[in-house]
């Protein structure tokens, strides 16, 4: 866990830390703290206390800048005396209980007048399997806290948070996507256009999504064999894919990287070789597999043991301490 407590002028330089980059305005007794838990995966959950107005602007010109896997925030309303949130036209009035999606690629503002405390998941957006119409439609509308996915899914972020520091990188990793799979009931209450899931493809879409991620280290998975073993053309599983955003090929390369993530990131398998867990997760070359992490996360497999593996369990051929223990 980390731990950020700030003033207002502190508050922009933060939030790009942790979150989103955003124009602030607060007031001059303005004071915040927000502790970070890292579940990995391009998933994070906050708890954050402000004290005092503050007024929290995304721009037309930042979310331009946003790229097509930019952040989403949901925003669980622990305490709050008066505030709103606004995006796609729509505002939504925060009142405690209540949930908010945000998306980064869209300009937003959130407002409160005196106090709130918020507990907020961020994650990359193509983690939620939803289409983009459908992720917008979700967006700036409240989720009513006495709704039963959404009294699960507080409960159930507020455990998680607590829970965090004694989970290992796998488990947290696991427990980040049990959050997302939560969020998505709780959205389906919030906008009428989002899907159940009972439909045929929504059925088909999740056996072929599943599949992936159980045979990540089966070096044949290519788009053609993904088809073939659920009996669909490759253009049909592209269709398919499609409805989340995504493509097969896309998706397969990103579950990989997330399980390699993982990996990296446990204690227990701090001795284990790059090329070993290259392979784990269906890399056959060393080299490729290190191209495609860099690229995604923008350092290389040794890079992010080093920073993130847990003080004291560095692998043997590593020649310093991690730098960024948690």
């Amino acid at each position: 866990m980390q731990i950020y407590e700030y003033s207002g002028e502190e508050y922009e330089h933060v939030a790009s830390e942790f979150s989103i980059p955003l124009i602030t305005r607060t007031g001059p007794d303005f004071r915040g703290r927000s502790a970070v838990q890292k579940l990995g995966g391009a998933l994070t959950l906050y708890r954050s206390h402000f004290r005092g107005a503050i007024s929290a602007v995304r721009t037309n010109r930042m979310a331009a800048r946003a790229s097509a896997d930019n952040g989403m925030l949901f925003c669980l309303q622990e305490m709050v005396r008066q505030g709103y949130m606004r995006q796609h036209g729509r505002s939504a009035e925060l009142a405690a209980g209540t949930g908010v999606l945000i998306e980064a690629r869209s300009p937003s503002e959130r407002t409160s007048q005196t106090e709130a405390r918020l507990l907020t998941l961020h994650f990359s957006r193509e983690l939620l399997p939803l289409r983009t119409t459908e992720i917008t439609e979700a967006c700036a509308r409240s989720a009513h806290p006495a709704a039963p996915a959404m009294q699960m899914l507080s409960g159930y972020l507020g455990r998680l948070f607590d829970a965090a520091d004694d989970l290992t990188a796998a488990q947290r990793l696991d427990a980040g996507r049990a959050a997302i799979e939560m969020l998505v009931m709780v959205l389906r209450d919030v906008a009428p256009s989002v899907p159940s899931g009972d439909g045929p493809k929504e059925v088909l879409l999740d056996m072929m999504r599943t599949h992936v991620r159980e045979h990540l280290a089966d070096p044949g998975l290519r788009v053609e064999e993904l088809a073939r073993r659920h009996y669909v053309s490759v253009r049909h599983a592209y269709s398919l894919f499609a409805r989340i955003g995504t493509t097969p090929g896309v998706y397969l390369r990103e579950q990989r990287l997330l399980a390699a993530q993982a990996m990296l990131s446990d204690p227990q398998l701090a001795q284990l070789s790059l090329s070993a867990i290259a392979a784990d997760v269906g890399f056959l070359d060393i080299r490729t597999f290190e191209r495609a992490f860099r690229r995604r996360y923008g350092m290389t497999p040794r890079g992010w043991r080093r920073e993130h593996c847990p003080s004291g369990s560095a692998p043997a051929n590593l020649s310093r301490k991690c730098l960024n223990p948690e």
